[in-house]
């Protein structure tokens, strides 16, 4: 069998700065996602608290994206990326430091910091329009298969390094001291990313300040983004927070076995990235987003019944070998069927309600979890599978441009 290759053929020199601040990242969002409902419990927050944060961090990435995405047409990539650098940077500092509710909530708004497994922040539709400008169409789900694979195996990592503080302490359950320095650790990655994005260089097109944000594919983007929005808000009930908390309460998993699992979880999924490409290439675009989706939920829902601890994680985990394999398909999907001009944006407004949607689900999910814990899985499963029929429905006969030329 003959391996892959580590970046599709003629890619632009700019691929790899962006993969590498990309596995920063999604390191740093690997061990907050483990770490952060722990860090907020033992701060002396309550469980609906902890939601609460969760549903504010989300809407804040919103609307930061959607500022990015009209915007981004007009600006540097590169400046913006930057400056989300420095973004990154002051909410790990707020995180680390600033006591009561109101001032955690502001900066959970304002920042850049991701209670979910997944890149939900503003660097997504910066990286996404950069990505899809840098190889050829033929070649553009593979990239993106490649740059979902860095991010998956970055953040398994992360999650693993969610018990440094136990390892370090000693203690099954590290107090607030232990925890707070991987806020800081967060600090630092924004500092390391700062380097690899002044690398970037702008690819600006020749209509790029002419052109409303979305032009010829707007009724394609809204309808997109109305779908993608139910998904999200499905998938904000069973975030990686969310799940860690509940591990936590009815199985009594601490944050470093928490972490080894999703580590574990985040292998499956890196693996299935780069099974997407054959199959999307097989079967196209849209099949492979929604007869892969399915099954994960079904999947999802049976690890709310199954009776013991190692029957809910082999559920999860044959969740997590197909769940993502939809993300390099659909990201490839709305940058192939919109005009280059139009890309920053439909990243944007197909990433905004995603996290307005997603932003919803965790407050619900935390008064869920205490009430009826199974009821955010069926929640999630049941709406991603409604999500996926109504996708195949819509969109099963609109290909993109390279999925409508004969192999």
């Amino acid at each position: 069998m003959k391996l892959p290759r580590l970046l599709p053929p003629n890619t632009s020199a700019v691929v790899a700065p962006l993969l590498a601040a990309r596995g920063l990242r999604a390191f740093a969002d690997g061990f907050i996602a483990v770490l952060l409902p722990i860090y907020l419990l033992e701060r002396g927050f309550s469980v609906f608290e902890v939601g609460l944060i969760s549903t504010v961090t989300l809407s804040g990435s919103a609307a930061l994206t959607l500022l990015v995405g009209v915007m981004g047409h007009r600006l540097g990539g590169r400046a913006l990326l930057i400056a989300a650098c420095f973004l990154m940077v002051a909410t790990g500092l707020g995180f680390a430091f600033l006591d009561g509710l109101w001032p955690i909530l502001v900066v959970a708004f304002l920042g850049t910091l991701n209670p979910s497994s997944g890149d939900v922040s503003v660097f997504l539709p910066l990286e996404q329009r950069a990505l899809a400008q840098a190889t050829a169409a033929e070649h553009r789900t593979a990239l993106f298969a490649r740059y979902s694979l860095v991010g998956s195996l970055a953040a398994a990592l992360g999650a693993l390094a969610a018990g440094l503080p136990e390892l370090i302490t000693g203690a099954e359950a590290p107090g607030v001291a232990a925890l707070r320095p991987m806020f800081l650790l967060y600090v630092l990655i924004g500092l390391l990313c700062l380097p690899l994005y002044f690398r970037v260089r702008d690819v600006p097109t020749m209509t790029a300040r002419k052109r409303a944000p979305l032009g010829p594919s707007r009724g394609l983007v809204f309808k997109l983004a109305a779908l993608f929005s139910v998904d999200a808000f499905a998938g904000g009930f069973v975030l990686q927070s969310i799940l860690v908390l509940w591990l936590h309460q009815e199985f009594n998993l601490s944050a470093a076995a928490a972490g080894q699992f999703f580590f574990l979880s985040g292998l499956v999924s890196a693996g299935s990235y780069l099974i997407a490409v054959p199959i999307a290439r097989r079967i196209g675009l849209i099949n492979t987003m929604v007869f892969t989706h399915v099954p994960a939920s079904l999947f999802l829902i049976g690890a709310a019944f199954a009776p013991t601890l190692w029957l809910v994680l082999l559920f999860l985990l044959l969740r997590s070998a197909l769940s993502q394999m939809d993300v390099p398909a659909r990201t490839s999907y709305v940058m192939g069927i919109v005009t280059p001009d139009e890309r920053a944006a439909a990243a944007a407004v197909t990433a905004v309600p995603r996290s307005l949607a997603a932003a919803l689900s965790p407050i619900i999910a935390g008064g869920l979890l205490a009430a009826a814990p199974f009821l955010p899985f069926v929640l999630c499963g049941g709406l991603k599978i409604a999500y996926d029929l109504a996708l195949w429905r819509g969109f099963r006969k609109l290909k993109a441009p390279e999925e409508r030329r004969p192999n």
